[in-house]
């Protein structure tokens, strides 16, 4: 994928996560976008960890975007965790 589909595909997996999580209101396009991305990439491990099997992302599928909708769900916890006990 290029880089504007990785910037796409990041926003919208970030936006449906942050939506989910119920993080939507006080989270921005840029941290929607960085959110999915980063998320896309640890839902790949993740996936990659638990079916003992490569995940790629070059092509857009259904599954890819669930896998980085999940990863973005994971990264959003973490990051509410370590936000609570400041």
């Amino acid at each position: 994928m290029s880089l504007i589909s990785w910037v796409i595909f990041g926003g919208l997996a970030g936006w449906i996560a942050s939506m989910i999580a119920g993080t939507n209101a006080r989270q921005g396009c840029l941290m929607n976008i960085a959110v999915g991305i980063v998320g896309a990439m640890i839902g790949g491990a993740v996936f990659s960890f638990l079916f003992d099997r490569s995940f790629n992302f070059r092509l857009f599928s259904p599954t890819s975007f669930v896998v980085a909708v999940i990863g973005s769900l994971i990264l959003l916890g973490i990051v509410n965790v370590a936000q609570r006990r400041r």
